[in-house]
């Protein structure tokens, strides 16, 4: 490493300037951000001279080249000026206002305000047992995929390069709509799907169309967390509603909040809990929506996997009066960073969701979804859901084992017939995240209970995800679990 100390106008730069022939990043760089970095923190002012290339290039001993690419980059920028027959400068207009720091409050929305502190949730740092929400990427047929990538970007044609629709791809909107009316009982055409950057974007957009700042909507309690988020981003008012074992309390809703304007909910698959919402609760809901004229946004995250009975038909299609929005996504089938969802929207809202994505950003990438379209079109999506159900419903069986062989009577499961996770209640815990938190240092992520909650009586335990726990961690899994809590 080497650093530049010279003498004249070089003086004022005693050991500032540095390079290291050692790193990856180009030289030239390496000076302009050496520059950079010391006028922002004021280390060098304002009309402060600088030495002149060749003089520098000498003093760090390399090439004249990079220190003519950084300055030219400093004095492209406006860090740097030159002055004819006198030299380079920093620049005379940075002055005190780069030094300046925030003093007093700095506003924003009151509903970004509102917001809890971003913080990725342990579960989602790294692999291993227990996390949620993830499937078994190991097994997802990369080759397969990797192949259909190949073959997209050997056939991209200037039309893949532009902007799209809105909506999405037609191609995809198709398929989706014929997997849906066969595999869910969805009633739709492909005009009414959008294709959507994961569910998350729907349930924000669903929010966007429907809600105004200051409505109410009933919540799943406890429920998932990134629905109050959406929620409290649009300055709505999230009304939790009891979940039981028929799934949401509808009668409860209503003497909670009668004229609320939505109610989002996962009736075949509830989280955390994993009841499917009962026949008469689903009419109760939907005669709820049809009289107060509010609206039912259905999140079918992973009704897939079912392993005690067939896959439970979606709310939408029991709605005569188009009041629910119907939302489904591919992450958890395939794996989470593709960011590949849908909404069913009714054909009355469709040109309103449609105006709201172009003003959020536009449309969908057009790669993923084509890639995507073969997938589903050469059958391996419907290859893949068979392949994995049974693996899934082996590791459900051996967790729900080896939890009730160390736990016993005092632990109380919940949703293990569908989907990838389980909840599991604890007698006696004190501080569900305060564990999961510890079992992180044991490699276990654990997604807290009663972080699903939003009133003021969570009840203490853990979701428990085995889609991405091989069966052969399980037992050992299950073992720590136990260590972590009895030091609670």
């Amino acid at each position: 490493m080497t650093g530049f100390s010279g003498i004249d106008m070089a003086t004022s730069f005693p050991n500032l300037i540095t390079v290291d022939r050692r790193l990856t990043k180009p030289l030239y760089r390496q000076i302009y951000d050496s520059f950079r970095t010391r006028i922002v923190r004021a280390e060098l002012r304002a009309g402060q001279p600088v030495p002149s290339s060749r003089e520098l290039a000498r003093e760090l001993r390399i090439s004249r080249l990079p220190v003519l690419n950084a300055y030219a980059q400093l004095l492209a920028e406006g860090y740097f000026e030159s002055r004819v027959g006198a030299g380079t400068f920093v620049a005379s207009g940075l002055g005190a206002e780069i030094r300046a720091t925030p003093s007093g409050e700095r506003p924003i929305a009151k509903h970004a305000a509102a917001l809890p502190k971003y913080e990725r949730p342990s579960w989602a740092a790294s692999l291993g047992p227990f996390q949620v929400g993830q499937p078994d990427v190991q097994s997802f047929p990369m080759e397969i995929w990797s192949r259909l990538v190949s073959q997209y970007a050997r056939r991209m044609r200037v039309k893949g390069l532009q902007y799209g629709e809105a909506m999405g791809l037609p191609e995809l909107r198709e398929a989706i709509a014929s997997y849906l009316r066969t595999s869910r009982g969805v009633h739709c055409e492909a005009a009414q799907i959008m294709i959507v950057n994961g569910s998350q974007q729907a349930l924000d957009l669903a929010t966007r169309v429907l809600l105004d700042a200051g409505s109410s909507a009933w919540v799943e309690e406890p429920g998932y967390w990134l629905v109050h988020h959406a929620l409290r981003a649009a300055g709505c008012r999230a009304v939790p509603v009891p979940v039981d074992a028929e799934g949401l309390d509808v009668a409860k809703g209503i003497r909670l909040s009668r004229k609320a304007r939505a109610a989002f909910v996962a009736p075949s698959h509830q989280y955390p809990l994993g009841v499917t919402m009962s026949a008469s609760r689903r009419f109760q809901l939907l005669e709820w929506a049809q009289r107060a004229g509010a609206w039912i946004i259905e999140d079918d995250y992973d009704s897939e996997y079912r392993y005690d009975s067939m896959p439970i038909a979606a709310l939408q299609g029991l709605d005569g009066n188009a009041r629910v929005i119907y939302i489904g996504t591919f992450s958890k089938v395939m794996f989470p960073s593709l960011r590949l969802g849908y909404i069913v929207i009714p054909p009355d809202l469709v040109e309103r969701f449609a105006a709201m994505r172009q003003c959020i950003d536009l449309c969908p990438s057009h790669a993923n979804q084509a890639v995507m379209t073969e997938f589903i079109r050469e059958g391996h999506f419907a290859r893949h859901i068979r392949r994995m159900r049974p693996v899934y419903a082996q590791r459900r069986r051996v967790l729900i084992e080896e939890l009730q062989r160390e736990f016993g009577d005092s632990a109380e499961l919940a949703g293990d017939a569908a989907g990838m996770h389980l909840a599991m209640f604890l007698r006696g815990l004190r501080n569900d995240r305060k564990v999961a938190a510890k079992a992180v240092e044991h490699s276990l992520w654990l997604s807290a209970l009663s972080a699903s909650y939003i009133g003021n009586a969570p009840r203490q335990g853990f979701v428990l995800g085995f889609g991405n726990t091989r069966e052969s961690q399980i037992a050992n899994g299950v073992r720590l679990l136990k260590k972590c809590v009895a030091s609670d």
